[in-house]
C-alpha cells in the first residue's frame, strides 16, 4: 500500500485542476458577462479552456490520426492501423496502406518508452508512409497492466524487440529512436547470435544513449550524481485503486511531465500564457500549432519501475552496452557477432538528450562488422526533436536514411496488393 496514496493525490490534483479550467471556463461564457463590457471575463474563459485542455490530455492517449496517404498512383489511400503482435506490454503494429502493392521498404520504427507514447513518432510514421509500408512498437502505460502479468525492465524490453525483429523477418530495416537504440543494438546482436537468419537488413541508430560518458549533459549528470536508493524513494510510487494495474510499482507519467516542464519552464509559460491571450481574442483552434504540439506532449504514462531503475542503473551508471557487459538472464550479448547487418548512426549537433558522441559510440563495439557497413551522420544545427520529427529530419535526415535502407537491402518478396476495405 506504500505510496498508492501519493498515486492517488496527484491524480486527484490533476482531476480537481481540470475541473476548476472547465468551471471557469463555463462561468465566464454565460450571456450575462456580455452586460459587462470587461476583458476579465474573456481572459477568465480563455484560461479555463487552456487549463482544462491541458490537464484532461494528461490521461488521454493520442490517436495515430493518419487517415490516408497519397500513393505513387496519385491518389490517396486509406491507411489502417493493424496489431500484428500482442503484448501485455507493448504491441507491434502496423501501418496498412489499402489498395497499395507491398512496398520494396520495409521500416520498424522502435519508439521510446521514455514517459510518452508511440504516438510522439507520428510525423515521422507520417513522413516515411508514402515510401514504406511501416510498422512501430506500440508500448502499453503500465498502470492499466495487471500485476499478474509480472515485471518488465530492460531485459524484457530487448526481448520484445527480437520478437518484433523475428515476425517482421529479415527484409526489415529498424530504425531506433532515441531511448532504446542501445536495447535495439543489443536486440541485433541477440539475433545475430541465435538466429542469424531473423536478423533485420539494417539498423538506424537516431540519438540514443549507447555511451552517456560520451559527452556528458544534464541528463546523464542526474543519473550519476543520484543514488539508486533516492531515486526508488522519491520517484516509484504504487498504481492508485482506479487502474487495473493496482499496486504495480511505477515512475508515474505525470511525475516525469513535472521534470519535462521544469527543464524548459520558461518556454512553457510564455507557451501558455500566449495560448490564453490568443484565446481570448478568439483565434485559437483545435488544431493550431499550440494545441498540436501540447496535446501530444501532456499526453504521458506511467514506466514500470523496474524499467526505469534497470534503464538508469545498467545502461548510464554501469554503462553495460557502452562496455559490452550487457547480459540477458545472465547470458552475455556480444556485440562483435554482429557481422551482416548494416549499421548508420544519426546524430544532432545540439541535441541536449543525447549529445553528439553517445549514439556514435555504436560503431567502435562493432568489431566484426566490416567498415562498408557502417555510416554515420551528424546534423548541424538540430537539436533532439528536429533528428527524427522536426525541420532537419524532413530536409535531410529522411532522404539519407532512405538512401541507406535502399543500399542496404536484400532481395525483395514478390509485391502483394493490399485489399481496400
Amino acid at each position: 500500500m506504500k505510496y498508492m496514496v501519493t498515486y492517488d493525490l496527484m491524480e486527484t490534483m490533476r482531476n480537481t485542476n481540470e475541473w476548476l479550467g472547465a468551471t471557469a471556463r463555463a462561468m465566464a461564457s454565460y450571456p450575462a458577462t456580455g452586460l459587462v463590457a470587461h476583458p476579465m471575463f474573456q481572459v477568465m474563459a480563455a484560461w479555463g479552456e487552456v487549463t482544462e485542455r491541458s490537464f484532461r490530455r494528461m490521461i488521454t492517449k493520442p490517436g495515430w490520426n493518419i487517415n490516408s496517404v497519397v500513393g505513387v498512383d496519385g491518389r490517396d489511400h486509406l491507411v489502417n492501423v493493424e496489431t500484428l503482435v500482442e503484448k501485455p506490454f507493448g504491441d507491434l503494429i502496423a501501418f496498412r496502406v489499402q489498395g497499395r502493392v507491398r512496398q520494396k521498404r520495409q521500416i520498424l520504427l522502435v519508439a521510446p518508452m521514455s514517459g510518452h507514447y508511440a504516438t510522439l513518432l507520428r510525423s515521422t510514421v507520417t513522413s516515411l508512409l508514402p515510401d514504406a509500408d511501416v510498422y512501430i512498437t506500440d508500448w502499453h502505460n503500465a498502470r492499466d497492466i495487471p500485476v499478474s502479468k509480472g515485471k518488465f525492465d530492460v531485459e524484457d524490453y530487448t526481448l520484445y524487440l527480437v520478437d518484433f525483429m523475428r515476425h517482421l523477418g529479415p527484409d526489415i530495416h529498424v530504425i531506433a529512436v532515441c531511448q532504446p537504440v542501445p536495447l535495439a543494438l543489443a536486440a541485433t546482436a541477440l539475433l545475430a547470435e541465435e538466429a542469424p537468419k531473423d536478423q533485420p537488413a539494417s539498423l538506424t541508430l537516431i540519438g540514443g544513449p549507447v555511451d552517456p560518458d560520451a559527452a556528458p549533459t544534464d541528463v546523464t549528470d542526474f543519473g550519476r550524481r543520484v543514488t539508486m536508493g533516492q531515486l526508488e524513494e522519491t520517484l516509484i510510487q504504487r498504481v492508485g485503486f482506479k487502474h487495473a494495474g493496482v499496486g504495480r510499482k511505477v515512475y508515474p507519467g505525470l511525475l516525469q511531465l513535472a521534470s519535462f516542464m521544469s527543464m524548459n519552464a520558461e518556454r512553457h509559460t510564455r507557451a501558455f500564457t500566449n495560448q490564453i491571450l490568443t484565446a481570448a481574442k478568439g483565434e485559437a483552434c483545435d488544431g493550431d500549432k499550440h494545441n498540436r504540439f501540447y496535446d501530444e506532449y501532456l499526453a504521458v504514462m506511467d514506466m514500470t519501475a523496474e524499467f526505469y531503475l534497470s534503464t538508469v542503473h545498467r545502461i548510464f551508471k554501469e554503462r553495460d552496452i557502452a562496455r559490452n557487459a550487457f547480459t540477458i538472464e545472465g547470458k552475455p550479448v556480444d556485440f562483435s557477432a554482429i557481422s551482416d547487418v548494416a549499421v548508420k548512426i544519426v546524430e544532432g549537433e545540439k541535441d541536449d538528450i543525447s549529445a553528439p558522441g553517445q549514439c556514435l559510440a555504436a560503431l567502435p563495439l562493432l568489431t566484426g562488422l566490416d567498415d562498408s557497413k557502417k555510416a554515420s551522420h551528424l546534423e548541424p544545427g538540430a537539436g533532439h526533436y528536429g533528428i527524427f520529427a522536426g525541420k532537419s529530419w524532413r530536409d535531410n535526415i529522411r532522404p539519407l536514411v532512405l538512401g541507406f535502407i535502399d543500399a542496404n537491402s536484400r532481395k525483395p518478396k514478390p509485391p502483394q496488393k493490399i485489399a481496400a476495405a
